[in-house]
């Protein structure tokens, strides 16, 4: 039986426009919360969304409800975690410089991005293991996690894709998943 499942990334926050490290309690900003107005979601039996603040308000303008799921919590970026990649540089050049020439590495005091490919693999396997249509609302690394672990991308191959604001992936999974489609709003 194919089982179907949605990613979606959270609408537009600040530190997605200015170029940061979001905190978990960042809100959507007016740009985003406009934009949701135009999303075109299919039906889901399951709605998940991760605990930041920018995806609960997401879904909820969105016009859904669902539960958070600690699974789709964003990478955690550390110590720079609220922080503009302007005010990163100012401090520690050095290690910005290092993290944007391998965003695999974790920032510091962070997570790395296969330990978060690690995540999403059993969290994978339990929306596969169901039989409803699964709606996920998260962040954009967790998205090409997601992919990375579904497919078997390279974290090289899986950190080239684009998941920008209200970005929609779609899988499947019958036997193993399959990338069907990667819609941008």
């Amino acid at each position: 039986m194919d089982v179907r499942l949605t990613l979606l990334c959270h609408a537009a926050t600040r530190s997605m426009r200015e170029g940061g490290f979001p905190a978990p309690d960042e809100s959507v900003d007016e740009g985003g919360e406009r934009k949701v107005a135009a999303l075109d979601l299919p039906n889901a039996g399951v709605i998940l969304c991760s605990p930041a603040r920018a995806a609960r308000q997401t879904m909820e303008m969105a016009g859904l409800s669902g539960a958070e799921d600690a699974a789709l919590r964003d990478i955690d970026h550390g110590d720079w975690s609220g922080r503009s990649f302007a005010a990163i540089h100012a401090s520690d050049p050095d290690g910005l410089t290092a993290w944007i020439a391998d965003p695999t590495r974790a920032a510091p005091g962070g997570e790395r991005f296969g330990d978060l490919v690690a995540r999403m693999t059993p969290w994978l396997d339990n929306v596969g293991a169901g039989t409803e249509a699964t709606l996920a609302i998260s962040h954009p690394m967790v998205m090409r996690a997601a992919i990375a672990a579904a497919i078997g991308l390279s974290a090289e191959a899986a950190l080239r894709i684009d998941c920008a604001p209200l970005t929609r992936i779609d899988l499947y999974y019958n036997r193993l998943w399959r990338l069907q489609a990667i819609r941008p709003l």
